[in-house]
C-alpha cells in the first residue's frame, strides 16, 4: 500500500506540473516591462538613425571638397554646377533619399550645400583659394559646416567662401 500511495502521489504531482502556466498578472508585468524598455530605447534609436543619415551628408560634402581640390590641381578651375558633378569622377548623386545637393560658384572657390529632408540637419562646405603673403601660387582650403537651428524647408543661405561658416546659425564640423 505504501508503494501504491507513492505512485499515486507522484502521478498527482506530475499532473499538477503539467497544468501550471503563467498567470495573468505575470503576463501583465512582462508586458509593462517591455513597454517601459521600448519607451526608453526608441528615442535613442531614432536619434542614432538620424545621425547615421546625417553622416551621409558629411561624407558627401567632404568628398566634394576633396574632389574639387583635385580637380583644381589638374584643371586650374572648379566645377560650379551640379550638372557637371560627373566631371569630378566621384560617382555621387545630386539627390538621395535623405539629401539634395547643390554646387555654386563663389568668390575664388566653390560651395556645396546639402539640404536634408524633415528632421535632418543641413550641411554646407566649400573650397576656396588662399594666397599666402609673398607666395607666388594659391593653395586651396576647405570647410564643412553644420546647421545649428532646426532644419527648414527653405533654401540654404548663400555660402560665401572663406574660413568661416555662412551665418551664426552654422558651426564648423570637426
Amino acid at each position: 500500500m505504501k508503494t501504491e500511495f507513492k505512485a499515486k502521489f507522484l502521478q498527482h504531482i506530475n499532473k499538477r506540473r503539467q497544468d501550471q502556466g503563467f498567470t495573468l498578472i505575470e503576463l501583465l508585468v512582462v508586458i509593462i516591462i517591455i513597454g517601459i524598455l521600448s519607451a526608453i530605447a526608441l528615442p535613442s534609436f531614432l536619434s542614432q538613425a538620424n545621425k547615421a543619415k546625417q553622416s551621409e551628408a558629411k561624407q558627401y560634402i567632404s568628398s566634394l571638397n576633396k574632389g574639387q581640390q583635385a580637380f583644381y590641381a589638374e584643371k586650374g578651375t572648379f566645377v560650379t554646377t551640379i550638372a557637371d558633378l560627373g566631371s569630378l569622377g566621384l560617382g555621387l548623386k545630386s539627390i538621395t533619399n535623405n539629401y539634395s545637393y547643390q554646387l555654386q560658384g563663389a568668390n575664388g572657390g566653390v560651395a556645396a550645400t546639402a539640404q536634408g529632408v524633415a528632421g535632418l540637419k543641413d550641411y554646407a562646405g566649400g573650397v576656396t583659394l588662399v594666397v599666402a603673403p609673398g607666395a607666388d601660387a594659391a593653395s586651396t582650403q576647405t570647410i564643412l559646416c553644420e546647421s545649428t537651428d532646426p532644419p527648414t524647408t527653405s533654401a540654404l543661405p548663400a555660402f560665401t567662401m572663406g574660413v568661416d561658416c555662412p551665418t551664426s546659425n552654422w558651426t564648423p564640423v570637426k
